[in-house]
């Protein structure tokens, strides 16, 4: 096996076209993790990165350690990549979301060259809602104490604070344009989608220390407490593990063959005789988009809120911000109401039924034992709307379940946020939509691919 993957990856670099995109994406990643590095002007990194290794279980269990998460680790440096790539998603979501209720930018999505100007009003509130962002990161390294709980120290060395306000609010937006950028050259001209790229690559260098703190949850260093952990906990969080990425491969790859049967037509003086297929509808349509969206959105409440409670008569708002804080109880329920919720509304956006229904009749097809047009229509919808509820709640399950089990068992944030719940999601769900893409590659090249069990084959 392991030598059919070598192979494999060798065929990659024999094919020219797939050799540069896989260059050109590693290359491309590669620079966004330096600018997870490069700290900030006027802002001492150094004594915030010490914080973060220090408190580094309160911090793990926090919306503050999430977010740092999914920015690859650069909140923590202050760096110029500190905002990260999630103001771009959340503007590509509340653009979707008034493209479904607006009905001038519904007919806008529908024309010609009409996507390409959603795309673009996205951009435009990307800059507007990373200039928000900014202001509040910009505002809260000021008073650090009141956002990182135990911080004594100080992040600004800049006396003059306007323009530290200016020159730090303008590198962190120009940061989070550059990371859009290079998704969207990486989608372009690499292999993958570049915004989840980016995500999965900050996500992977969190992997050292994850490693880290699993082997000391078994073996501590000189000078720690006792651990409770035993051979058995070991067992059960390899287990663990691998049930999640065996449960993230078979859902990804999971399909519902609708049988399609085309009745025999002629074209010009061309007569095509009648035949049979299938189509393909995947039980995790949305993929891992819908927990990218729901953490997108979450990451930013709780955050308000404590913000809102330093002010004079508003201190309720720290109880509110504190619910929403990771580890609570209504933090979980809306995170999965949220994943239902943009699971279905993932699909109501990009699967149109009335479209495949209309071309399915135009080229002569239809589904044994249903009429064509609006009653093939309503099949496929609802069709589809059975199995997305099954994807949701494994998505769900998988989100949640073992951020809840790593609370119960005391298990390091670290380890939780890694080998179980929405890290080891994203990966894999992201890997195995690049390798999916390489695979095209390959077998236009008559190279044997990755996936053996999830190709789609002509039979059903």
């Amino acid at each position: 096996m392991f030598r059919a993957i070598a192979n494999t990856f060798a065929n990659c670099f024999k094919i020219p076209e797939l050799k540069s995109r896989i260059v050109f994406t590693l290359l491309l990643l590669g620079l966004c993790r330096v600018m997870a590095w490069i700290t900030i002007p006027g802002l001492n990194g150094a004594e915030l990165m010490k914080y973060f290794e220090l408190h580094a279980k309160e911090v793990g269990n926090s919306v503050v350690g999430l977010y740092s998460l999914f920015t690859g680790g650069a909140m923590q440096h202050c760096a110029v990549a500190s905002l990260g790539i999630m103001p771009y998603i959340t503007a590509t979501i509340i653009v979707q979301l008034l493209t479904a209720v607006v009905p001038q930018l519904s007919k806008l999505a529908r024309e010609e060259g009409g996507r390409a100007k959603l795309i673009q009003y996205g951009r435009v509130l990307t800059v507007l809602l990373c200039l928000g962002h900014g202001t509040l990161m910009t505002l809260g390294w000021e008073n650090p104490g009141k956002i990182f709980s135990g911080f004594s120290g100080q992040l600004v060395l800049v006396e003059n604070l306007w323009w530290y306000r200016i020159q730090t609010v303008l590198i962190l937006t120009t940061g989070t344009l550059l990371l859009m950028w290079l998704g969207e050259q990486i989608t372009e001209r690499g292999i993958g989608n570049g915004v989840s790229l980016v995500i999965t690559i900050g996500i992977v260098a969190d992997l050292p220390s994850a490693v880290q703190a699993a082997y000391y949850m078994f073996a501590p260093p000189a000078g720690a407490a006792e651990t409770h952990f035993n051979l058995f906990h070991g067992v059960a969080l390899v287990l663990l593990l691998l049930a999640v990425v065996a449960g993230v491969v078979a859902v990804t790859q999971a399909q519902r063959k609708i049988p399609v049967q085309y009745a025999q037509r002629m074209v010009g003086r061309k007569v095509y005789a009648g035949n049979s297929s299938f189509m393909p509808l995947r039980v995790n349509y949305a993929g891992v988009m819908p927990i990218i969206f729901a953490q997108a959105i979450l990451m930013f409440p709780s955050k308000i809120c404590y913000l809102l409670s330093n002010l004079e008569g508003m201190k309720f708002f720290g109880d509110i911000g504190r619910q929403l804080d990771v580890g609570h109880l209504t933090y979980y329920a809306l995170y999965s109401l949220m994943i239902l919720f943009f699971s279905y509304f993932w699909v109501a956006t990009q699967f149109n039924e009335i479209q495949i229904a209309d071309d399915l009749k135009k080229h002569g097809g239809y589904i044994p034992g249903v009429r064509p047009g609006q009653q093939t229509s309503d099949y496929l919808h609802r069709a589809m709307s059975r199995i997305t509820l099954a994807g949701a709640i494994f998505l769900t399950v998988i989100a949640v379940v073992p951020s809840v089990l790593g609370q119960v068992f005391l298990i390091p944030p670290a380890v939780t946020r890694f080998f179980g719940g929405t890290s080891i999601l994203i990966t894999v769900g992201v890997l195995l939509d690049t390798m999916r893409q390489m695979e095209s590659h390959l077998l236009m090249r008559h190279y044997d691919g990755f996936l053996k069990k999830g190709r789609i084959k002509g039979r059903f």
